[in-house]
């Protein structure tokens, strides 16, 4: 690692490296901290012209050069989910830092290995969108809820804002060149497609984050749609559109946790859980008519511009893991939470498969009650 800051390279030019990567960095205000020394991506060219457009001084198509330059301290993974593990693996042989967006992998015993093998090379890794707890709302939330303003917990609702797919048909950079023909079909694809991994995810990380662990899962799913029609042919949809999950926290205590392709419930705060109590409520961010959400409240290295940009929780989660290389900070999107939420999700398939209740053997560390923002009384 260089002196003064982390080197990033950004494996995938595609829609999310661009949105939550590249168009952060450019402005050069995280340069002390971290900087995008390299970029990658296999469709010839696309990686030349995305370097051009955003000035960063290399650019490969071959992921394995990438992971030899010693310029590049740690990755940013912005490839399709299912790409996740073994790309993973390959930066931790390398001795590259990594940062995954979600998910992490697909499956718990993916994860297990990943975590180990980091381990034992001193690898760090942070996993999106773990560092939602870093929104002082959500810390608020999780302090309300340990210092019993709800009274007994009796059941919550985290839902998301994103239907079954037609946010990843919406990914439009011109659908021609080197850089605007991104193709979404991966998303539709088995094994780590659809909803559950891309965006079930973000409700499962806030109800994780602000309740704690999960116990057991249930859940139904299905599929409402079979194709997508997209840039003048049809995508087929290989996964489930629909999902509905169970999380049981024990003592009588649930929440439900939805992928669907239409969405009205929660719409005033996406992904914030709706948390019902025997002595209140928070609805919308709001605790028994008082709101959670300060004015000012964001992410520790979110301000200005960042603000307005799309994406930038997940700069947030790549500056978390560079303040982790650099001056030894630990992330609150740890690999162990990351593991957590992806045997929740694939606990949820195989409920949904099976008809039958699945147990959760992983945990996760929370953030304690001394470390989180304060309410106003």
């Amino acid at each position: 690692m260089k002196e003064s800051y982390v080197g990033l390279g950004v494996v995938g030019c595609g829609s999310i490296g661009v949105r939550a990567s590249l168009e952060h960095f450019k402005w050069h205000e995280y340069d002390d901290l971290c900087r995008i020394t390299a970029v990658c991506d296999p469709v010839p060219g696309r990686a030349k012209a995305i370097a051009e457009k955003y000035g960063v001084q290399k650019y490969y198509e071959s992921y394995e050069e990438l992971l030899k330059d010693d310029a590049v301290d740690a990755v940013t993974l912005c490839t399709p989910i299912g790409m996740h593990y073994q790309q993973g693996l390959m930066a931790i042989e390398a001795g590259k830092h990594i940062h995954f967006n979600k998910t992490m992998t697909i499956s718990k015993i993916e994860a297990d290995d990943i975590i180990e093998k980091a381990k034992v090379k001193d690898i760090k890794i942070v996993a999106s969108p773990g560092g939602m707890m870093t929104l002082p709302f959500y810390q608020r939330m999780r302090r309300a809820v340990l210092e019993g303003r709800l009274g007994k917990l009796s059941w919550a609702y985290a839902d998301n804002d994103v239907g079954g797919g037609s946010y990843h048909l919406q990914f439009d950079r011109g659908n021609t060149g080197v850089v605007g023909n991104v193709n979404p079909e991966w998303y539709f694809q088995k094994p780590a497609g659809g909803p559950q991994y891309d965006v079930a995810v973000y409700s499962i990380n806030s109800a994780v984050g602000i309740l704690g662990p999960v116990k057991k899962v249930t859940a139904l799913a299905g599929q409402q749609y079979k194709s997508h029609p997209y840039n003048g042919k049809e995508i087929k949809n290989e996964v489930d559109d629909s999902i509905t999950l169970l999380l049981d926290y024990g003592n009588g205590f649930h929440c439900v946790c939805n992928s669907v392709i239409a969405n009205t419930v929660c719409k005033g705060r996406a992904f914030v859980p709706n948390i019902y109590g025997t002595d209140g409520q928070i609805v919308n961010g709001v605790l028994n008519g008082t709101s959670l959400i300060y004015d000012g409240d964001h992410q520790p290295h979110i301000f200005g511009r960042h603000l307005e940009i799309k994406e930038n929780h997940v700069v947030e989660d790549t500056l978390e893991l560079a303040e982790w290389v650099k001056n030894g900070i630990p992330s609150v999107g740890s690999p162990e939470f990351a593991r957590h939420v992806i045997e929740i999700i694939e606990a949820g398939n195989k409920a949904a498969a099976t008809g039958k209740t699945q147990i959760i053997t992983t945990t996760c560390d929370n953030i304690p009650l001394d470390q989180l923002a304060k309410i106003r009384d």
